[in-house]
C-alpha cells in the first residue's frame, strides 16, 4: 500500500517572510532590551550630572549675591530675599525639590516637604564626600537622590544647596521610550516589507518556471518564459536555461516521433518483403530455381531484421547497466591494427583504401577488446558508407595526457551542420543515410556508451564537405 507524503508544503513567499519576521522580531526584542537598559543608565547619569551643575550654579549665584551686598567675606550671611533665584534655574518637566540650608544644615527654604519633612539636614550627610547620595523615601517605597553643593564665599561655607528628586522622576524616560519604540517598530516594518518585496520578486520567476515545468510534463512543450523581467543574473540564467531546455525537448520530441516512425518502417519493410516472397512460393507463383531464390532472399531479410533486433536488445541491455564491461591492459597499436586489418579483409567489399598510422611508441591502455572492436567496426562501417565514389579511410593513434586518442577519418561527404548535435541521439539517422543504409540509428549512441563505460569517450572531432573524423578516447594504464 502506497503511503502518501504528509509533508506540508508552503510557498516560498510565505516561507521566507514568516521566518524572517520571526528572526527580525527576536532580534529587535533583544535590541530593545539592551537599548532600554543603556538609555536608562546613560540618561540617569546625564541627569545627575545636570542636577549637580544646577546645584553648583545656584550655590555660586547665592554666594555671589551675598558677597556683593555685604562686601566682606568674613561677615557673610544668607539673605532670604536671594532665594528666589532658584526659580530661574529649574524649568524642567519634573524639577527637583530644592532646599537651602545654613552652615549647620537648618533648612531656610524648602521644596517638596513630602520628600523630606525634617527641619534640617544632618551635618554628617552634608559634609560627607561626594555630591550625590541616596536614601529611602518617607514610606520607604522609593529611592530618593540627594545632590548637595556648598555655598562658599572665599573659604567660608555658610550654607548648602540640596536637591532632592525621586528615582522614578529621574528615570522618567517616556519620550526616549517613545522614540525608541518608533525606531524599533519602523525598522521592523521596513525590514519585513523589504524581505516581502524581495521574496515576492524572487518567487515569481520560480513559480512561473514550476508552472511551465508542469505544462512540459503534460506534453505541452510550447511554453516560454520572459527573461527580460529577470534583473538578477541567477534568475536570468534559470529562465534562459529553462527556455533552451523547453525548445530542446520540443525538438527531441519531434525527432523521436519521426525516428519512431522510421524504426517502425525499418522493421516493417523486411517483414513485408518476407511475407510477400513466401506467399508467392506458397501459391506456386514461382517454382523451381526462382522459388529457391525467393527463399534465399527471405532468409537474408530475416537475418537483417534479426541483426537490427539484436542491436536494439543489446543497446537497451547496456543502457540499463545489465551488460558488463571488463577492462584490462592492452597494447593499443597491436589491438587497433588487428581490428583494421580484419575489417579490411571481411567488411570492405568496395576495396576502399585504409591507412593505419600507429603511434611511434608502445601505448598500454585499459580497455575491453571486444567492446573496443565493436566501436571500431561501427566507425569504419560508417566511414565507408560516407564515401560515395572514390575516397579513403585512415586510422591514426595519438598520445595525449592520461588518454590515448584514435582518430577514424574518411574523405566522404561529411555531416550537415544541422545534424552534428543529434548524431549521438538514439534512433537518429541522418538524411544522407536514411535511404542509403538500413539500420535503427543506434550505432553511434551505443559506441559512445561503450567508450564511456570503459573510462573514455567518443566524440565528433571535425566534419566538412571533404570528410569526417571521429575520435575515440581510451584511458591509459597508470
Amino acid at each position: 500500500m502506497l503511503r502518501r507524503n504528509r509533508t506540508r508544503r508552503i510557498s516560498l513567499l510565505r516561507y521566507w517572510t514568516t521566518r524572517y519576521a520571526i528572526t527580525l522580531a527576536l532580534g529587535l526584542l533583544v535590541l530593545t532590551l539592551l537599548s532600554v537598559g543603556w538609555i536608562r543608565h546613560t540618561t540617569l547619569e546625564n541627569r545627575l550630572d545636570v542636577s549637580e551643575f544646577l546645584a553648583a550654579e545656584l550655590a555660586a549665584r547665592l554666594a555671589g549675591s551675598q558677597q556683593r551686598e555685604d562686601g566682606s567675606d568674613s561677615s557673610a550671611y544668607l539673605n532670604r530675599d536671594m532665594l528666589d533665584v532658584q526659580d530661574e534655574l529649574m524649568k524642567m518637566e519634573s524639577p527637583p525639590s530644592i532646599f537651602i540650608t545654613d552652615a549647620d544644615g537648618v533648612i531656610l527654604s524648602a521644596g517638596d516637604r513630602n520628600l523630606y519633612k525634617e527641619s534640617s539636614f544632618p551635618t554628617v550627610v552634608l559634609e560627607k564626600k561626594g555630591s550625590v547620595q541616596t536614601f529611602s523615601g518617607i514610606n520607604n517605597d522609593t529611592l530618593v537622590y540627594l545632590i548637595k553643593k556648598p555655598i562658599t564665599v572665599g573659604e567660608i561655607t555658610f550654607g548648602w544647596v540640596v536637591m532632592l528628586q525621586p528615582e522614578d522622576e529621574f528615570a522618567d524616560l517616556n519620550d526616549e521610550y517613545r522614540l525608541l519604540a518608533m525606531l524599533i517598530i519602523g525598522s521592523g516594518l521596513l525590514g519585513w516589507a523589504a524581505i516581502y518585496i524581495l521574496s515576492r520578486r524572487l518567487a515569481r520567476p520560480i513559480s512561473a518556471a514550476a508552472a511551465a515545468a508542469k505544462e512540459i510534463r503534460n506534453g505541452n512543450y510550447g511554453v516560454h518564459l520572459k527573461p527580460s523581467r529577470a534583473k538578477e543574473q541567477e534568475v536570468y540564467d534559470l529562465v534562459t536555461s529553462f527556455n533552451d531546455m523547453a525548445v530542446r525537448l520540443e525538438q527531441l520530441e519531434a525527432i523521436r516521433a519521426e525516428l519512431l516512425a522510421g524504426v517502425t518502417h525499418e522493421l516493417k519493410t523486411p517483414v513485408t518483403s518476407i511475407s510477400g516472397l513466401l506467399q508467392a512460393v506458397k501459391d506456386d507463383v514461382v517454382t523451381g530455381e526462382e522459388a529457391k531464390e525467393f527463399i534465399t532472399i527471405s532468409l537474408k531479410e530475416t537475418e537483417r531484421m534479426q541483426t537490427m533486433i539484436n542491436d536494439l536488445l543489446e543497446f537497451n541491455t547496456f543502457a540499463a547497466n545489465a551488460l558488463p564491461v571488463s577492462t584490462a591492459p592492452h597494447e593499443l597499436n597491436d589491438l587497433t591494427g588487428s581490428i583494421v586489418h580484419e575489417w579490411n579483409l571481411a567488411r570492405n567489399p568496395d576495396a576502399i583504401p585504409v591507412y593505419f598510422h600507429p603511434y611511434e611508441h608502445s601505448v598500454i591502455v585499459l580497455t575491453d577488446p571486444d567492446r573496443f572492436q565493436q566501436i571500431m567496426m561501427n566507425l569504419l562501417n560508417n566511414a565507408a558508407h560516407a564515401i560515395e565514389t572514390k575516397g579513403q579511410l585512415s586510422v591514426t593513434i595519438r598520445n595525449e595526457g592520461p588518454c590515448a586518442l584514435i582518430d577514424v577519418s574518411d574523405t566522404g561527404i561529411g555531416i550537415p551542420v544541422s545534424e552534428t548535435a543529434l548524431i549521438f541521439e538514439r534512433f537518429y539517422r541522418g538524411e544522407n543515410k536514411k535511404y542509403k543504409v538500413r539500420g535503427l540509428g543506434l550505432g553511434l549512441p551505443f559506441s559512445q556508451l561503450l567508450a564511456r563505460a570503459m573510462g573514455g569517450d567518443l566524440e565528433l572531432k571535425e566534419t566538412s564537405l571533404f570528410g569526417t573524423t571521429f575520435t575515440i578516447k581510451v584511458k591509459k594504464q597508470d
